[in-house]
């Protein structure tokens, strides 16, 4: 069989072809690009040769290129573009790349090797980064279990491997549950208080999903927030909402809650095996909180102010919803409704008001403009590309000089093929260790189409989004490092979410918002007075977006502390962890745990979802760097930005960069006004 996989790409800037790339080419590819990886490491650790940065390090930096690009197209469709085909060989493959990668990481001989390098790294002549990547190795190895002996070693890869399985059918249990749910509104009065952006966006979806004539609202975030936050229908309100919460614990084979126990047994395990007293304590050791404790003091300093801010909001709400002559206590669906309601009265700010000027096509174009006035940058979308799916819109990226960038990839629309939420992930990452390597990136969206031959409208928090994950596509588009381990993303958790959170501010930017903000239909600026109402109402409702936000963290930080074998119902002990913290009873969590793909999916976020928080006291001092010169666009201050943050990669010690680019790490201060919670 002819192996598109397998072979040389002669497409454009080396994209994989997918016209030609069938599910059934997976499995040999996996196959062949394992044995070729695996006979590599070996070679490496095999080699008779004392040591060295090369034979070693640099060595392991390049062996498994076919398995790289194996498994970035094959990871990036079955998140993006999956099918039943390629769920039955994510579920395969998930054991067998995590064994994979334990019979690296547990290789005695090739941990020798890098062991004596790390003994006198001081005295082999390394440059910073390669300091660092020989540190990076090292630390990685021992945390993968290389120290281990005997049967702790294979308790360890069988853990791994478990781990592996778990996390995909978590990922592939929750978008089951979110294909399968379907709210059809059928009459005018299931339509009542929907403005018409949004009944066009429920037709639309009703169309792609079969439902000729009728309206459809799915648990996808850019259609179900605004239902919730426009229906008059409450009990429209409350089914929507509870089968929101509900993912994952529906009962059935797509229900989550053993998984979870397991996946906490197993991390807990792992965790003391390496002599760690909690799973937390293991994850947060190379971060840059370092430890639960310090995670604890962050959320809980932020959660008091936030509680306090929630409460008060929750009483004007309650406050509105009786002088209505409604009688009910304010609920987790009623919460959006009226807050929508207040904005409105308070700020004279109505969302069906501003949307007509979030054309998503205008706000591309918006974060392109805002990269190019910081870093130089310009954007060409290309034609007759090679695309996964028609939707996608893919782009040379260009600096001054002319000289090629990368590409990048934006998929923007939600459908069932496509796991919820919104990413930025690559199909290849730059590098200059073999060649000057550029990368092909791509950002994920999940935005409701709008009607046909209409523009697609986007919520503030939509565009919000659009630019955060672009600040994430910046990262890996700029990267500048020698080495693959260290590139773009390739870095501490807690600092990953800078350089998006950072990007966000400047959507709010009177250069950008006046320029780009125009009216789907005339074309007219968004006028100054919404502008200055926007601007107005940006602490509003921030007291619900912070505990929503910072409740998810901290039952994502008690899970991983507390004993395992002590959680015999998670939702129950989620319920008393929430009970604990006083939560407010008219708010949930933004993630519930059995749909909590951010720590259940794999372990990228496990006891680290209190990054985005942490990066945020970063983010909200780095931009006030930019203020503080008086432009917003300073040259110089976005010069030290791409130096020391967006083209360093995991190249030196993420405070190390910070301070670099800042000259001192900031405090929470910042945040706390910024979020309009007062100071600490």
């Amino acid at each position: 069989m002819s192996n598109p996989l397998l072979q040389s790409w002669a497409t454009p800037f080396e994209l994989p072809p997918f016209g030609e790339i069938e599910a059934e080419h997976f499995r040999p590819a996996f196959d062949k690009a394992l044995e070729e990886g695996m006979s590599e490491v070996n070679a490496i650790a095999q080699n008779a040769d004392e040591p060295t940065f090369a034979n070693t390090i640099e060595a392991l930096e390049m062996a498994g290129d076919l398995l790289n690009r194996v498994a970035s197209t094959f990871y990036n469709l079955t998140g993006a573009h999956t099918n039943s085909e390629l769920q039955e060989i994510e579920r395969e493959m998930a054991p067998r790349l995590a064994d994979y990668s334990s019979r690296i990481m547990l290789n005695a001989q090739l941990f020798r090797r890098i062991d004596t390098l790390h003994e006198k790294r001081e005295s082999l002549g390394l440059d910073a980064e390669q300091l660092r990547v020989l540190e990076r190795t090292h630390s990685n190895f021992v945390r993968a279990g290389a120290n281990l002996k005997g049967a702790d070693r294979e308790r360890m890869a069988e853990i791994l491997k478990q781990l592996a399985t778990l996390g995909t059918r978590f990922s592939q249990n929750v978008l089951a549950d979110e294909k399968e749910y379907e709210l059809v509104l059928e009459t005018e009065e299931e339509l009542a208080g929907l403005p018409d952006f949004l009944v066009d966006a429920a037709a639309n979806a009703a169309h792609e999903r079969g439902h000729e004539g009728k309206h459809l609202i799915t648990l996808s975030r850019s259609l179900i927030e605004p239902f919730l936050q426009f229906s008059s229908r409450r009990d429209l309100r409350e089914k929507a909402f509870k089968a929101w919460i509900a993912r994952g614990e529906n009962g059935g084979e797509t229900d989550n809650r053993a998984i979870i126990r397991e996946t906490l047994e197993l991390r807990e395990e792992r965790a003391k095996l390496l002599g760690f007293e909690t799973f937390a304590h293991f994850k947060l050791d190379n971060q840059m909180a370092k430890t639960p404790e310090a995670v604890r003091e962050l959320l809980t300093n932020v959660w008091s102010p936030a509680k306090k801010r929630a409460s008060e909001e929750a009483a004007q709400l309650q406050k509105l919803a009786n002088s209505q002559g409604e009688n009910f206590d304010i609920a987790a669906w009623d919460w959006r409704y009226y807050s929508e309601q207040v904005r409105k009265s308070e700020h004279d700010l109505d969302e069906a008001e501003l949307k007509p000027y979030l054309q998503l096509d205008k706000m591309i174009e918006a974060a392109f403009a805002t990269a190019g006035k910081l870093f130089g940058l310009k954007f060409e979308e290309l034609s007759g590309m090679p695309k996964y799916h028609p939707d996608l819109r893919i782009f040379e990226v260009t600096n001054e000089a002319g000289k090629h960038v990368a590409i990048f990839i934006g998929d923007y629309f939600a459908r069932a093929s496509k796991r919820s939420g919104a990413w930025m992930s690559n199909f290849r990452a730059q590098q200059k260790l073999k060649a000057d390597i550029r990368p092909v990136i791509v950002n994920v969206m999940n935005f409701a189409r709008g009607a046909k031959d209409q523009a697609t409208l986007l919520t503030f928090d939509d565009a919000r989004t659009l630019f955060h994950e672009f600040g994430h596509a910046l990262h890996g588009m700029l990267s500048d490092v020698t080495y693959p381990s260290v590139s773009g993303t390739s870095v501490a958790r807690d600092f990953v979410e800078l350089p998006s959170q950072l990007f966000e501010h400047w959507l709010g930017e009177q250069e950008i918002i006046s320029e780009y903000a125009v009216h789907y239909k005339t074309g007219k600026p968004m006028p100054q007075s919404l502008i200055d109402k926007l601007r107005a109402a940006e602490t509003f409702n921030q007291g619900f977006a912070t505990v929503e936000y910072v409740a998810s963290a901290l039952v994502d930080l008690e899970l991983h502390t507390m004993p395992a074998d002590k959680i015999e119902d998670i939702v129950a002990t989620e319920t008393d962890i929430l009970d604990h913290l006083d939560m407010p009873k008219q708010i949930t969590m933004r993630h519930r745990t059995p749909h909590f793909a951010h720590v259940f999916s794999g372990d990228g976020y496990s006891s680290g979802y209190y990054s985005y928080m942490w990066s945020e006291v970063m983010d909200a001092d780095a931009f006030e760097a930019f203020r503080e010169t008086g432009n917003s666009f300073d040259k110089q201050t976005a010069s030290r930005l791409l130096e020391n943050i967006y083209s360093a990669g995991g190249s030196r010690d993420p405070a190390e960069l910070y301070e670099a680019f800042r000259g001192k790490m900031p405090t929470i201060d910042a945040l706390l006004q910024g979020r309009g919670l007062g100071a600490a």
